[in-house]
């Protein structure tokens, strides 16, 4: 009896002792700086979004940027990323005027706090401290006034359309129509005040007793005032500031600790887990209590299972949805379950979802990429051959143009017919009525973004056992070869009869490039064959002339003035030579070495690249960060390892930050990524291993991360130029 009980304490010490090892050594939440990126190079900067892992409740402060010493208000929610936000709170010490709906909050950038879940500020000429923190469909405001001066605060809408009701209990009632949605409030203040309406669509609470902090909470709903109410009860209800924000805390732990990380630099950790959290603004789960409000058909929806909005695909396709892939695979099924709802709902495959239906941007199809990179990674728990009928109805039946959605028109069917997209002469006025105007055709980098998506739903026919698709679009997928200029090695323009157009591919085609690439110039569209690298190989003669091409891109002159550069092309932003860091078509360029002799230069040029462009400061985002579809480049390049070919379960090795590297699976598994002795100078691979067997290639599969196992490599000052060539 006596070694029966001394077994059971054993065994129960044991547990708690495996239990403990398998809680994180250090909480790396720490490391998150929301302000990293605050100041934009050119374009767009980041902001200090405060909100639960990919839930629908948004908040950042409203000002430019970081440069911007004053807020003008604090949304209630952001309900479109970059695009659009509602309901607006801002406190007003003293008598409120007209001017008060105006009025600049100046704040104080050292008595800022950002953190995911909680943000506080001081705004110091009226000496009002102002707290928020945020649950999935909820928010609390809490305001401390001076104690001498009367507090009122400010309940206005972001649009000229919106309305305020109070009810007996003093409760609150708002709506807000942005487009076709109507977003709704409830929301209740605490302590006593008198609330007037200040105006149809303003609101003034003002507070009898100022001591004290004064808090607003609320809930948002897209479907009814009164499933705003509920959502308030379900999150809200007995439930204090600092309950709320101790769960937002725990939400993020879940997720940020996921990936624990030993060695490199604390600026290295900033940078990492700080791009981490951007890979959980979007997409936002906007399902309330079984029901969604969809904007693809502007009905309400009855489904248990979360539906998803808020994804730019163009900036997203290439690494943000095969991070999630592996993070958190259900959830990126949910996703794709969403694209096909929203397919059912509106008739086409979507290319920018957004709250309010197709944003419609950029261009390509590749949402068509992401459904195969998932279906191949063992994510199929959506509705797979809808999903097909939906990527092949927009291949065959939607226009290509950028920005535009819906039927197609002449110009698709003469890339249809031809293989390649025309481009106009420089000069020549465009005679197709739904060209976008500022966008232009595009033609290059349709033809080669099209080649890409054809060759994902040739593919994915094949999976699915479509022989007559698989052989239409498998070669379909070679169209960009039609644009291979041999003398020149560059993707250059055609004419509707087959003529070269001669251009300046570093320079010419207008704003952004955009009649003939998209935001960046042929020197990145050079290498955008991603589903095809062995046949780019051939186009240049060979391994040799492909990787000279490589190194001259990091080396080629812009042939003028930064300044001149940039008045043309300020998307082309994080510049060494013609390669351009800040766009999301140049992520998996230096990755391309791995297919070359010199492996180690992908070594040379991702540690250069991140060190150089990913600073852990305000300036730390070298171009338009896109809600994750840029930071996810970055999570996986300091994990030393990337996906060049979205759509083909691999991932082709470099060096990280990090000494240590370990992946908590949900399912259970571990992969784990060292490189003992890793420093600045020791940054070059001298040999790998994988689960104790030497690899003989740059690569490991999807199936090999998600078994579990070690990534070993041994690192040293020197490249080992004999390694994988």
């Amino acid at each position: 009896m006596k070694n029966l009980i001394l077994l059971l304490v054993l065994a129960i010490c044991f547990s708690c002792v495996q239990k403990e090892q398998e809680l994180p050594a250090t909480d790396f939440t720490q490391y998150v700086d929301p302000t990293i990126g605050n100041v934009g190079h050119i374009l767009q900067p980041t902001r200090p979004t405060v909100q639960l892992p990919n839930q629908m409740t948004r908040m950042t402060p409203d000002r430019a940027d970081y440069l911007d010493d004053q807020i003008s208000s604090f949304p209630l929610n952001v309900i479109s990323h970059r695009v659009a936000q509602a309901f607006f709170i801002k406190p007003i010490v003293g008598s409120v005027s007209a001017e008060s709906w105006e009025k600049g909050l100046t704040w104080d950038y050292d008595l800022e706090i950002n953190r995911p879940w909680y943000y506080k500020t001081e705004l110091i000429e009226d000496e009002v401290a102002v707290e928020y923190t945020v649950g999935k469909k909820t928010g609390i405001f809490r305001f401390k006034f001076p104690a001498d001066q009367e507090a009122n605060i400010l309940l206005g809408h972001y649009y000229n359309n919106g309305e305020y009701s109070i009810a007996e209990d003093n409760s609150i009632f708002g709506v807000e129509y942005f487009r076709n949605v109507k977003i709704y409030v409830y929301g209740e203040l605490s302590g006593s005040s008198d609330i007037k309406n200040d105006g149809a669509d303003k609101l003034v609470l003002t507070a009898k007793e100022s001591a004290a902090p004064i808090e607003f909470k609320y809930a948002t709903s897209f479907i009814s005032k009164e499933q705003a109410q509920k959502n308030f009860q379900e999150d809200l209800q007995g439930t204090t500031f600092d309950e709320l924000k101790n769960h937002g805390k725990l939400a993020w732990d879940k997720v940020i600790n996921q990936i624990e990380v030993k060695g490199g630099t604390e600026a290295h950790k900033r940078s990492f887990y700080t791009a981490l959290y951007r890979c959980y603004e979007r997409m936002v789960n906007i399902s309330e209590d079984g029901q969604y409000f969809s904007g693809f058909d502007n009905q309400i929806h009855q489904s248990t299972r979360p539906f998803y909005v808020d994804d730019w695909v163009w900036d997203t396709y290439l690494a943000h949805h095969p991070l999630r892939a592996i993070l958190q695979p259900d959830v990126e099924a949910d996703m794709l379950q969403s694209y096909v709802n929203m397919y059912e709902q509106s008739g086409w495959m979507p290319t920018f979802p957004v709250i309010y239906g197709d944003h419609s941007c950029m261009n390509g199809f590749h949402s068509t990429i992401s459904f195969l990179d998932a279906y191949r990674k063992g994510i199929r728990s959506f509705d797979v051959q809808s999903a097909f009928e939906g990527m092949l109805k927009n291949a065959e039946e939607a226009t290509m143009l950028p920005w535009r959605n819906g039927e197609k028109c002449e110009l698709d069917d003469f890339y249809h017919e031809k293989g390649f997209y025309p481009a106009l002469r420089p000069g020549e006025k465009e005679t197709v009525a739904l060209v976008h105007p500022f966008e232009n055709r595009q033609a290059v980098a349709l033809t080669l973004g099209h080649s890409y998506d054809d060759w994902a739903l040739s593919q994915m026919a094949e999976e699915l056992g479509k022989t007559k698709e698989q052989e239409i679009f498998a070669e379909r997928a070679s169209n960009y070869k039609n644009l291979w200029h041999p003398e020149q090695k560059m993707f250059l323009p055609k004419d509707e009869n087959g003529k070269w157009i001669d251009i300046d591919p570093k320079f010419d085609g207008g704003m952004g490039a955009r009649a003939y690439y998209d935001e960046n110039n042929g020197w990145t569209y050079r290498w955008q064959t991603q589903h095809d690298v062995n046949g780019l190989i051939d186009l240049f003669g060979g391994v040799e002339q492909f990787e000279d091409g490589l190194d001259q891109l990091f080396r080629e002159s812009l042939g003028r003035s930064k300044y001149e550069f940039w008045a043309k092309l300020p998307d082309a932003t994080g510049l060494v030579g013609q390669f351009s860091m800040g766009n999301e078509p140049s992520f998996h360029i230096p990755y391309l070495f791995n297919y070359t002799n010199s492996p180690w230069k992908t070594q040379k040029w991702t540690r250069f690249l991140i060190d150089t462009w990913f600073k852990d400061n305000v300036f730390g985002i070298p171009g338009d960060e896109d809600g994750g579809g840029m930071s996810a480049f970055v999570v996986f390049s300091s994990m030393g390892f990337y996906p060049i070919t979205p759509g083909i379960p691999e991932y082709t090795i470099t060096s990280p930050l990090f000494e240590e590297i370990t992946i908590n699976l949900e399912n259970g598994n571990k992969f784990l990524v060292r490189a003992p002795g890793l420093s600045a100078e020791k940054k070059y691979i001298q040999s790998a291993k994988l689960n104790g067997k030497t690899l003989d290639k740059p690569w490991f599969s999807h199936e090999d991360l998600m078994s579990g196992g070690v990534l070993e490599l041994e690192m040293g000052r020197l490249p080992n130029k004999k390694l994988w060539n």
